[in-house]
């Protein structure tokens, strides 16, 4: 696939087409869906013709891609960590990531609060959740999800945004329903029930070949790669000058 920015704009507005036809079908205003590039594998000169296209919102799944892409972000860049974090990586997330979408430990919260502190930063959380219960998946199991949210520390340094979720790998969106429809329970249930969670509106959840069932089931971020990039090539190597 050839990135340049009309490429990006073209993909971009048959994915925003998208949006706007599942939010019109749910009754909800597009302006609550917003749109994740998930720039994962791909080249520095993607990430370069998404930004000419209008992209803003930027996710990678490892922190070294987040780092060699985005350590000198472009203007109004915000960068997504949307995989797996580890907490040997977790100083490195800390100083680039502006939000991480798949915390589901406490300790590596606490570690995140440290390392914010340390950085003078102010970290959004998102908290994976595992509903699907796939083995390939991480992220907190559905019992651990309250348990969880109520052990949260409160700390001026993170602030927790809501819910992640991966819909099931099954080539049908229709399976993902019931997942996406429990993350939005769980943040229901715990937006605004005290301080913490005063700004626990997001739910991160539908890709895309599910984005349309993650909107009518309330997703407030769609993280999109394939439909915007091309299908990832992941022998390749994953920045270029």
């Amino acid at each position: 696939m050839e990135f340049t920015p009309e490429t990006m704009a073209a993909n971009a507005a048959a994915v925003q087409a998208r949006i706007e036809a599942a939010c019109a079908k749910c009754g909800r205003d597009p302006s609550e869906v917003h749109l994740l590039w998930v720039s994962k594998t791909k080249p520095i000169e993607a990430v370069r013709a998404a930004y000419a296209a209008g992209a803003r919102d930027f996710g990678e799944n490892r922190v070294q891609e987040l780092v060699e892409k985005f350590s000198d972000p472009l203007p109004g860049v915000v960068r997504h960590l949307i995989g797996p974090l580890q907490s040997n990586k977790a100083r490195k997330a800390a100083a680039c990531a502006d939000v991480i979408h798949s915390v589901a430990s406490l300790d590596l919260v606490r570690r995140l609060d440290q390392l914010a502190e340390e950085e003078n930063r102010t970290l959004r959380l998102l908290f994976q959740v595992n509903c699907s219960g796939e083995g390939t998946k991480s992220g907190l199991a559905p019992e651990e999800v309250e348990p969880f949210l109520r052990a949260l520390p409160e700390t001026p340094r993170l602030l927790y945004s809501g819910l992640m979720t991966i819909g099931p790998n099954t080539g049908n969106p229709e399976d993902a329903r019931l997942p996406f429809r429990r993350l939005r329970a769980w943040r229901d249930a715990f937006l605004g029930s005290d301080g913490r969670f005063a700004r626990f509106s997001e739910l991160s959840m539908g890709m895309s070949e599910d984005l349309e069932v993650a909107i009518e089931e309330g997703a407030t971020w769609v993280r999109v790669g394939t439909a915007l990039f091309g299908a990832r090539d992941y022998g390749a190597p994953a920045t270029k000058e």
